[in-house]
């Protein structure tokens, strides 16, 4: 079974409120929800959240909603505890889809759990996409990924990575898109780990799970995802993005 869970808070330090803004006249953690039921490989998908507002916007769509500890540290940790209330099994593949990307492609999310089919021994998987703007290369917000001939993850990064000597012409980029798939039993450990140097460094949590040793399969997909960070987002992203596709 593949559950996607859905990380909502409603505090935020750019952006107050930010999962009940509106997009085209629907609440933003709509169109999140709305998204995700579209994958194919999903079987259930639950809104996570400690504020009252989020859980009756989203029940009031239809949508399923847990409410969660107020004083988790982290995303992972409310998609860990939802799991666990869930009472999901050990090899149940869970996703943690980020609450502020609604125009991500499902077809990412069937993407990112084939490796489970594929591989038993796989424990998480993420998505990365080749960069084509080259201001994103350099921009610290968009977080750059290099992995190995095997896919697995070696680093990630705000800075350029690899960072070519000389000519950079032929240098492929990759940005890492903030969705994430585990085993249960992984999720679990990965939320009883203590904090680590480099991910304190980068501010980027998922490099606890390379720290200590632990594999990331990264899986390249061709569909973008952009997200709202701050209230001029929406606008760029209703007129740009909502205009292509629906």
């Amino acid at each position: 079974m593949n559950i996607a869970i859905i990380p909502s808070r409603f505090g935020s330090k750019r952006f107050n409120g930010k999962p009940l803004s509106l997009i085209k006249n629907k609440p933003m953690i709509q169109w999140v929800y709305e998204q995700a039921k579209k994958a194919q490989n999903i079987d259930q998908v639950v809104v996570a959240t400690d504020d009252e507002r989020i859980f009756k916007t989203v029940k009031d769509f239809g949508g399923q909603a847990m409410m969660t500890s107020s004083d988790l540290k982290s995303g992972t940790d409310r998609v860990a505890q939802t799991a666990n209330l869930l009472n999901a099994g050990p090899d149940e593949v869970i996703i943690n889809i980020q609450g502020d990307q609604p125009v991500f492609n499902p077809e990412c999310i069937d993407q990112m759990t084939a490796p489970f089919k594929k591989d038993p021994d796989i424990l998480m998987s993420t998505l990365a996409f080749q960069i084509m703007d080259k201001k994103e290369i350099t921009n610290p917000s968009d977080v750059k990924v290099t992995f190995d001939d095997n896919g697995m993850a070696l680093y990630f990064s705000r800075s350029q990575i690899p960072y070519p000597r000389d000519d950079d012409s032929d240098t492929v980029f990759y940005k890492h898109l903030g969705f994430y798939a585990y085993k249960k039993k992984f999720l679990d450990i990965i939320s009883s780990l203590e904090g680590t140097r480099l991910e304190s460094i980068e501010k980027l949590e998922q490099l606890r799970v390379l720290e200590y040793g632990y594999k990331i399969k990264v899986v390249v997909t061709q569909h973008d995802s952009l997200s709202v960070d701050i209230p001029e987002d929406i606008e760029r992203i209703e007129k740009k993005y909502f205009a292509e596709y629906y």
